[in-house]
């Protein structure tokens, strides 16, 4: 078996220890908070993280990975005799990052010609966010270490990507508002109104699905839109931000209406948190192929 490394970024929400046990290398998007440049789970926790977004007049910012990180991680890695480097990236739609890391495959080769052949770079968009990317890549990782080879994974990744559609409501329109998923004016009527959108992403596109009105239509409506649209009896992940009861409750409302386990409830990092808001709660789940 090739000697292989699995990358992916923190929007990814794989948390940091589980990345480290299992070998999977996480690259972090700088978050701007004030004038500061912070690292999402080195200078704050997601609880942290939420209570900044909550009481900060500013909203933070994140900004993209470079190619010249890339291509500097591209060559740590063939240095050490990594044969196979495997990059999965956040929604190319969302973020410049995608772009980045495939220009930085060709500029690595071009200033080191000596690794043309012995070193494949595969470059993987998700089309997609958070744990809806983080969950195959875990996988992945677990895969890869039982001995399943570089091509098999791929194939599973690609397959994951192609199928996968996650399904979101954020509590308040606040975040959404400024982050451009909901316009001001739509925004406004549905505060006023009470209404609250239940948000799909197909093929890196925002979608607004369905308006419900009241916190309590919110995880009833999730579930039904992902049991309508979800393989019976495949895995599904949900996220939370700093709704901890409401996370679990839609987790346990799940587990009854698809008939199988979570695969888990995991926090939704600093790039979800920006765009969402930290009162949010998700559910990803496996459908049938978009193409």
């Amino acid at each position: 078996m090739s000697k292989w490394k699995l990358i992916t970024d923190s929007g990814s929400d794989i948390p940091l220890d589980l990345a480290n046990e299992l070998g999977i290398e996480i690259l972090q998007f700088p978050v701007i908070v004030g004038d500061k440049e912070c690292i999402a789970g080195v200078d704050f926790s997601n609880d942290e993280f939420y209570n900044i977004l909550m009481n900060e007049s500013k909203i933070p910012t994140h900004s993209q990975i470079t190619s010249i990180q890339f291509v500097d991680k591209y060559k740590q890695y063939a240095e050490e005799g990594v044969e196979h480097i495997i990059y999965v990236s956040i929604n190319s739609k969302g973020s410049a990052t995608h772009n980045n890391a495939i220009m930085a495959k060709d500029m690595f080769f071009e200033e080191n010609p000596e690794y043309a052949g012995k070193v494949e770079i595969t470059v993987i968009d998700s089309k997609a966010y958070s744990i809806a990317y983080g969950y195959p890549v875990i996988e992945s990782a677990k895969r890869l270490n039982a001995g399943a080879s570089c091509k098999e994974v791929i194939n599973y990744l690609n397959d994951w990507f192609n199928s996968v559609e996650i399904f979101f409501a954020p509590y308040s329109l606040e975040f959404v508002k400024k982050s451009g998923r909901v316009s001001c004016a739509a925004a406004f009527v549905g505060e006023l109104l009470g209404f609250k959108p239940i948000i799909t992403f197909v093929d890196g596109e925002v979608k607004i699905i369905e308006k419900v009105r009241g916190e309590k239509a919110i995880i009833p409506a999730l579930i039904k839109n992902a049991k309508n649209r979800m393989i019976p009896q495949t895995p599904f992940i949900c996220i939370k931000g700093c709704l901890e009861e409401e996370g679990k409750n839609l987790e346990k409302e799940a587990i009854k209406a698809f008939g199988n386990n979570s695969q888990g409830l995991y926090s939704a990092g600093p790039v979800i948190a920006i765009n969402a808001g930290p009162k949010v709660v998700g559910i990803v789940v496996k459908c049938s192929p978009k193409h």
